[in-house]
């Protein structure tokens, strides 16, 4: 008999936002991240931080976090004029 030859195929799974957040909750979790972002700089210059990528993961969740206050900025003053 003849081998299956089975392929995965990975499929990207995007996240769906649960909970609609305010301007200034994103701003706040902003402020958060990069205090995290200065500790993790500081913890890395001295060789306290295990994974590196933690590093690039947080600059990228900062800039998914200006990103989505901009939107919602555009989003009110569409909705304001």
């Amino acid at each position: 008999m003849a081998d299956k030859k089975t392929t995965t195929k990975t499929t990207k799974v995007t996240k769906v936002a649960e909970e609609v957040k305010t301007i200034e909750q994103l701003r706040t979790e902003l402020l958060a991240k990069q205090a995290d972002q200065i500790a993790l700089k500081r913890g890395h210059a001295a060789g306290e931080v295990a994974n590196p990528k933690v590093l690039t993961s947080t600059r990228k969740e900062i800039a998914r976090l200006h990103g989505a206050i901009r939107a919602l900025e555009i989003a009110s003053e569409k909705e304001s004029k």
